[in-house]
């Protein structure tokens, strides 16, 4: 009954993410612009580099730290694969087929996939500009660090449990085959976009997407040799590593977060803020329900609730005030502590670094939040508002 159960849970939350995340911002499909801004372009730069620094070597520490000694080396050769491949990947096909629309331009398949205009970046010269007066190549670059991170994130579910060969199959065929569409159909005006559905900096196409992958790559494969019960996890075997990865992730995520707006100005600044609230609330949570049930806070739990704040807070940085970010910071926390420390034991599934409870679930409700917290002091006069203020 159990394991029927679960097969159901991944499509559920996938269906119920797309109404959701209506009243979301969005940096998709940025307008051409004709002069260049200088300042943006330096931002957005900056804001690249900080969103690779969040696989390697954010991830690959974090995940490495939390993943028995005899496999930290494997966890960090899979991160520093998936930027090598999945840029090359990306560059390659992803990018025309997430923003291309070549002969899919009127086309009814043009709101399923993009076009083949744009391989290997064709059409763009130093001069081609997009939103906020940036480079289009600087955003292709920028979005290739989403592509990357996206199936990154996934290996946290399957660790200690694929062969490398498979692992990159793997790897390149979801690239292809679930992140390009997933990111056409929300950023890349396709059918979800034409629906009304709009994403800020990831929270269905990065962390709802990976997170539901996870969750279905954990029930194909079933658990680890010597995954022991309840209140026995196999436990991380370099706390410090994780630490590390977590400062890596927190700083990384205010790119990822601040840059999807395209511009340095106060949409950015805001996100910044909101950003660093939230993680900040979540981290404290996290340690507040671990000393209140177990008696005692931990480490690890610390910067586990920092990375669900993170999540949460994704959806909901280009809408949200600081009001709501600290709400949306508290309640990730509450929700993802249940989903990792009681759900999962109770339904015996072995997501291994808890993708699916952090990021699956984690972008689930900073998803569902910014339909309530989302603010016209954020999005301007006549933007988009949530339930808390009247919408």
């Amino acid at each position: 009954m159990k394991k029927r159960f679960l097969r159901y849970i991944a499509p559920a939350v996938m269906l119920m993410s797309a109404p959701i995340l209506s009243a979301q911002e969005t940096s998709a499909i940025p307008p051409a612009e004709t002069a260049l801004n200088s300042g943006n372009t330096a931002w957005i730069i900056v804001a690249t580099i900080l969103v690779m620094l969040m696989t390697i070597p954010g991830l690959a520490f974090f995940y490495g730290g939390l993943v028995r000694q005899k496999n930290v080396l494997s966890i960090m050769m899979q991160c520093l694969i998936i930027t090598a491949a999945i840029s090359i990947e990306w560059i390659f096909i992803g990018y025309s087929w997430v923003f291309g629309t070549g002969f899919m331009d009127g086309n009814p398949l043009g709101a399923v996939i993009g076009g083949f205009d744009k391989i290997f970046l064709s059409g763009m010269t130093l001069d081609t500009l997009t939103s906020g007066g940036i480079p289009e190549i600087l955003f292709a670059l920028f979005q290739c660090m989403f592509a990357v991170i996206t199936p990154s994130l996934i290996i946290g579910a399957f660790a200690e449990r694929i062969k490398f060969s498979g692992f990159l199959v793997f790897t390149l065929l979801w690239a292809l085959l679930v992140y390009n569409p997933m990111a056409h159909w929300v950023w890349g005006g396709g059918w979800m976009h034409q629906a009304g559905v709009i994403d800020f900096a990831g929270g269905t196409v990065v962390h709802i997407n990976a997170g539901v992958s996870a969750l279905v790559m954990v029930l194909l494969l079933g658990r680890r040799k010597g995954y022991r019960t309840i209140g026995h996890p196999i436990t991380p075997h370099n706390i410090p590593f994780v630490v590390i990865g977590t400062a890596l992730l927190w700083l990384g995520w205010f790119g990822f977060n601040a840059g999807s707006g395209l511009a340095a100005d106060g949409l950015a600044a805001n996100a910044f803020l909101v950003t660093h609230l939230a993680t900040a609330t979540a981290a404290a949570a996290w340690m507040c329900l671990e000393w209140i049930i177990n008696k005692k806070p931990t480490i690890v739990g610390i910067c586990t609730g920092a990375v669900a704040g993170l999540v949460a807070i994704t959806p909901a940085a280009g809408t949200t005030d600081a009001f709501g970010a600290f709400f949306i910071g508290l309640l990730s926390a509450l929700v993802c502590f249940v989903m990792v420390a009681y759900v999962k034991p109770k339904l015996k599934y072995d997501d291994s670094l808890d993708a699916f409870g952090v990021h699956g679930i984690g972008g689930l409700v900073g998803a569902l939040l910014t339909g309530v917290f989302a603010t016209q002091f954020v999005t301007g006069e006549g933007g988009v508002q949530g339930a808390l203020y009247g919408d």
